[in-house]
Parts: structure tokens; C-alpha cells; sequence
């Protein structure tokens, strides 16, 4: 296992200018269409920067997923921290149809390189869902939805609702399937 030395003020800073403008190029969709190098200089560093940090548009892509990610499973634990458990999962849940409407170009530049198998997707999807198992059980916990839905249904139809970015009215039918899910985990109230 390697350990990733601490970078330099100037080396985090270039690295983290690539990183927010390959996110920029992501959201409207122009990854695949600009040569790698051209990178340097919309971030404004210079090509030997670039490569230094990111030998390859894959490694770039890669290092905006593992913020992504970062980001949310860090929203996740906020939201658990100061939500009940129920409206955490909720909120989390409505949070990520926006989220992949914000970053639609970033799905596609992922569903691309998805093909390549990598590790860091992998590992993305796993630490996603680990976020959403602790979310639910939290909920399970407390008793507000049902102990019998894993949270790996719920990243299926996460998976499911990303997939289908293109449909025509995606935004609305989105919400409707996160609102569908939300009711299928509602623990039903026992008469009596």
C-alpha cells in the first residue's frame, strides 16, 4: 500500500484548479471533446502540472468522482447528525436526483469510463453505498421505515434514475421515483 505524501500549497493548488475545471468541462458535457493537454490551460497551469497529477483523462476523472463522493457521503453524515433519521434518509436521497441533474455531464463522462473498470469507481459505489446502509439502518433504528429493504435496492434505483438522464421530463419522473422508494420504506402504521 502506498502513502500519498502531503502536497505543497502550490502543488494542492494546481491540483485542485484541474480538478474544478475538469468538473466545469464535465457539467456542460465537453469532456471527450477538448485534447487532454488542453486542460493546463483552461485551468491555467502549464502541461508538465497537468501530468504531474494526472497522467491520463481517466486519473483527471477519477479524481472529481472520489470528490464527488467525498462530498456527498461527508452530507450524508451531516444530515444524520442533525436530522431524524427518516427525513436524513429523505433528504439525502431528493439531494442526489439533484445532485445528478446538476452533474449530468459527469455521469456520462462515468458511465464511459466505467468500461474500463476501475477501482476508484468501485470503491465510490461502495463508499456511497455505506452512506445510504448507515442512513437506513439509523431509520430501522428508530423505527420510522421497515427492516426488510437493504440499501443496496436503494442504490439500484439511485443507478436506475441516473441511467435514465435522458428521458424528456427525467427531472420530474426522478423526484416521483424517489418518492415512490421513500413510500415503500415507510413502515406501515399497525391498526388497532
Amino acid at each position: 500500500m502506498t502513502v500519498d505524501k502531503p502536497l505543497r500549497a502550490d502543488a494542492r493548488r494546481n491540483r485542485d484548479a484541474l480538478i474544478a475545471k475538469a468538473r466545469e468541462v464535465f457539467d456542460a458535457g465537453d469532456f471527450f471533446d477538448l485534447r487532454f493537454d488542453d486542460f493546463a490551460g483552461l485551468a491555467g497551469v502549464g502541461t508538465g502540472t497537468l501530468y504531474r497529477h494526472f497522467p491520463t483523462r481517466e486519473a483527471l476523472a477519477e479524481a472529481v468522482y472520489h470528490g464527488e463522493v467525498a462530498t456527498l457521503c461527508d452530507r450524508a453524515r451531516e444530515l444524520q447528525a442533525t436530522l431524524p433519521a427518516a427525513e436524513a434518509l429523505a433528504t439525502f436521497l431528493r439531494g442526489m436526483v439533484d445532485h445528478i441533474h446538476a452533474h449530468q455531464g459527469l455521469a456520462r463522462t462515468l458511465a464511459t469510463l466505467m468500461a474500463t473498470g476501475s477501482d476508484t469507481l468501485t470503491e465510490g459505489s461502495q463508499a456511497l453505498e455505506q452512506a445510504v446502509t448507515d442512513l437506513v439502518a439509523a431509520a430501522v433504528r428508530d423505527g420510522t421505515i421497515r427492516d426488510d429493504v437493504r440499501a443496496g435496492a436503494i442504490m439500484m434505483a439511485l443507478h436506475g434514475i441516473g441511467a435514465a438522464h435522458d428521458r424528456p421530463d427525467w427531472r420530474t419522473e426522478a423526484d416521483g421515483v424517489i418518492t415512490l422508494v421513500l413510500d415503500g420504506l415507510h413502515r406501515p402504521h399497525a391498526d388497532g
